[in-house]
């Protein structure tokens, strides 16, 4: 009788066992961070629009033309750096059509910290800007200088507080310098314990500073600087766009916006056009990351047209829109592709993805 006795008992510890086995494992799935993160349809923004202090893009020194329309410069909704993502929550991400879930290595370095990916991400914001404002003025035929500039200074060494990164030099002890090899010379012919003086274009005036050599790693004279390519030119752009937005991909639409307010002629024309694409001071779009997720944000906000790095027309993949997708390789082919549409050209004029 005894063995009749035990075998209830029995039964009943495994089934409490096992449902709390399977509480543990669906808590764990819940609970339990993943290495991905979700890019989901982030916010858009009409970049001819006006904020509380002023237009978004403002431009000084041109005559600047009234323009209709909207132009959006879209993002996405990315986890941030320092959360994570369940199971769950990783998968609907993927399954969804207006979303995806990424490595997170993919989108956050190892071992980097917060701090550090938002400077990152913000040099490559600004970066973007000074980019777009150099291929609107030369598409729009104004004289742009390329010139030598402070790209950064190292803290420790002899040019801190003396020169300042984006520094436009002009000359090195009175002698013109128009190139980063120039500057590199210059410095390597003098010798540990010399004052060399730097010409600058700092905000827009010229200044002249000194800095004495110190002796390098290597044993060769050094200032402690890094030297990159910057531009002059005569018109200011400022940019009045939401701090928390940043990164390379909005650089085709701010272009576009500087473009159409200096030049005759409204590209939008009373469109609402979307786009992203990375861009650099020769024009050229080169692709970006969350291409789905950035059409579906320009489709909620009213877009008819879409541009995007042609690069990126193979990132579509089956994503469904009304949306005219048209996809672009330079800063032209987005005016030429604006400026067929303006017109009300057929279809086979203007190219489309796919």
């Amino acid at each position: 009788m005894s063995g009749w006795e035990e075998e209830p008992v029995s039964r009943n510890l495994v089934a409490v066992v096992s449902s709390a086995l399977f509480v543990v494992f669906a808590a764990a799935l819940v609970l339990l961070p993943t290495p991905f993160v979700t890019w989901r349809p982030g916010q858009t923004v009409d970049v001819l629009a006006s904020g509380e202090d002023g237009q978004l893009i403002e431009i000084s020194g041109l005559p600047v033309a009234q323009t209709d329309g909207q132009l959006l410069m879209t993002t996405i909704s990315t986890t941030r750096i320092d959360s994570s993502v369940s199971l769950p929550e990783a998968l609907i991400a993927h399954l969804a059509d207006d979303s995806d879930a990424m490595p997170r290595e993919a989108i956050y370095p190892p071992g980097q910290s917060s701090d550090e990916y938002q400077k990152e991400a913000v040099a490559m914001m600004d970066s973007s800007r000074d980019n777009a404002t150099v291929a609107a003025l030369r598409a729009a035929g104004q004289t742009v200088t390329e010139m030598p500039m402070i790209a950064g200074v190292v803290i420790s060494g002899p040019s801190n507080n003396i020169l300042k990164p984006g520094d436009l030099i002009e000359a090195i002890d009175d002698a013109a310098v128009t190139s980063t090899a120039a500057v590199r010379e210059a410095i390597r012919k003098r010798t540990a314990g010399d004052p060399i003086v730097f010409r600058v274009v700092r905000d827009g005036s010229t200044t002249s500073v000194t800095v004495t050599a110190a002796k390098g790693d290597d044993g060769a004279p050094s200032v402690g600087i890094r030297v990159g390519v910057g531009y002059r030119y005569s018109p200011t752009v400022t940019y009045r766009i939401n701090p928390d937005i940043v990164g390379p991909s909005a650089g085709l639409i701010f272009a576009l916006a500087v473009y159409d307010r200096i030049t005759d002629g409204a590209l939008v024309a009373g469109k609402t056009v979307a786009g992203t694409g990375s861009i650099d001071a020769a024009g050229t779009v080169s692709g970006i990351g969350g291409v789905r997720e950035k059409i579906k944000a320009a489709e909620r906000a009213g877009a008819t047209v879409f541009l995007l790095p042609r690069s990126n027309c193979v990132d579509v993949g089956p994503t469904e829109t009304s949306m005219r997708l048209v996809p672009v390789s330079t800063f032209k082919d987005a005016i030429a592709a604006l400026q067929l549409l303006r017109e009300g050209k057929s279809d086979e004029e203007v190219p489309t993805c796919g």
